[in-house]
């Protein structure tokens, strides 16, 4: 039996579940089911428990047969602890997988780079030792081929597969519009202090043009509380991702500053208007070919208008998401096509090992 270490963001945000739970499904299908997943957390935990740090490492070595760091947005948060002087310790074979870099807006309504974002020498480090890259959009690979990397290849996100996934069976929440706290936002502060006015301004008008009830949908628990604020609206916080992903699935429409809602609404076909307001939601909604009907939050002179355009041309939708499929299943065999050569690696390096 194969056994993989999968090193991922985990924390609050039902997002990073999204994501894991095409990964697995990725990992299953490449192991033919055959295949024991054990998750570290990629940055929290305590000192030495989580990342890619002496004592992990050393249980990889133990009886890992393969390690997966991703999927995530740790090239670009840095959230990803790693002994640079272990990681070349490490002998199972080591996959990045879906990970993305990506710029913020500043004061000037300018991209620039995260003040946390991972350090060059680290992502060196990291592709020194791995034997497959896939970045999970085109922002991504540019930044990786600036530092004269050649292996790391597009892949895209797994959360575009969860169509492929046994969901469970949700009545309609009718329609959701999922938020982030302001305050969890990289955006310029004059940015942030109109969000709450705008979100009101944009239930009232999607009540007004028909779409009602709209619902709140939270990703995070610390969404609540701004969720809370926005007068009698009601809010949705979703106990497990298979629950998030039914409600997704089942909704009317969705308009979402969330990325890793729209990607599933677009797995599932499910009406959805993205709301961006960075480099990686941008850049992630062009690799699958959507980007005519993203919406740049900061850069967009009326979000309220604009949605409202988009609410009343959902064909187009329909029509792009219809042109845009075989984008999405070349990514797709993109990701199956490195699971594959991965598990091959794995399976070899699992063969040397001694017999019991």
């Amino acid at each position: 039996m194969i056994t993989l270490f999968c090193v991922r963001p985990r924390g609050l945000n039902v997002g990073n579940d999204t994501i894991f739970v095409g990964l697995r499904h990725l990992l299953r299908g490449a192991f033919d089911d055959l295949v024991n997943i054990v998750q570290i957390e990629a940055a929290g935990g305590a000192p030495g428990e989580s990342g890619l740090e002496a004592r992990t490492i050393h249980e990889m070595n133990l009886y890992g047969h393969g390690v997966v760091v991703g999927g995530g947005n740790l090239y670009e948060n840095g959230q990803l602890r790693v002994d640079p002087n272990a990681l070349r310790a490490l002998r199972p074979p080591l996959m990045l997988f879906s990970l993305s870099y990506g710029r913020v807006y500043d004061s000037r309504h300018e991209l620039v780079r995260r003040t946390d974002a991972m350090p060059e020498p680290l992502v060196i480090e990291l592709h020194r030792q791995a034997a497959i890259s896939v970045a999970r959009d085109e922002a991504t690979l540019a930044y990786l081929r600036s530092l004269s990397f050649d292996r790391p290849i597009l892949g895209g996100c797994p959360s575009l597969l969860v169509n492929d996934i046994d969901i469970p069976a949700a009545s309609s929440p009718g329609c959701l519009l999922a938020i982030r706290h302001p305050a969890l936002m990289s955006v310029p502060l004059r940015d942030q202090t109109r969000l709450h006015a705008t979100l009101v301004n944009l239930i009232n008008a999607l009540e007004a043009d028909g779409f009602g009830p709209v619902r709140i949908l939270c990703h995070d628990t610390r969404d609540v509380a701004f969720a809370a604020s926005l007068a009698d609206i009601e809010y949705v916080l979703a106990d497990d991702v298979y629950a998030q992903l039914a409600m997704l699935r089942a909704a009317r429409l969705v308009v979402t500053f969330r990325l890793h809602a729209f990607l599933p609404c677009v797995s599932f076909g499910t009406p959805a208007i993205n709301l961006s307001y960075d480099e990686r939601s941008m850049s992630l909604v062009r690799t699958i070919g959507m980007e005519s009907w993203d919406i740049d939050l900061i850069r967009s002179g009326d979000v309220v208008a604009e949605v409202r355009k988009r609410c009343a041309r959902l064909e187009d939708y329909a029509a792009i998401r219809d042109a845009t499929a075989q984008r999405r299943s070349e990514l797709a065999a993109t990701m199956r096509a490195q699971m594959a050569e991965f598990a091959g690696l794995v399976r070899d390096y699992a063969s040397l090992q001694p017999s019991r």
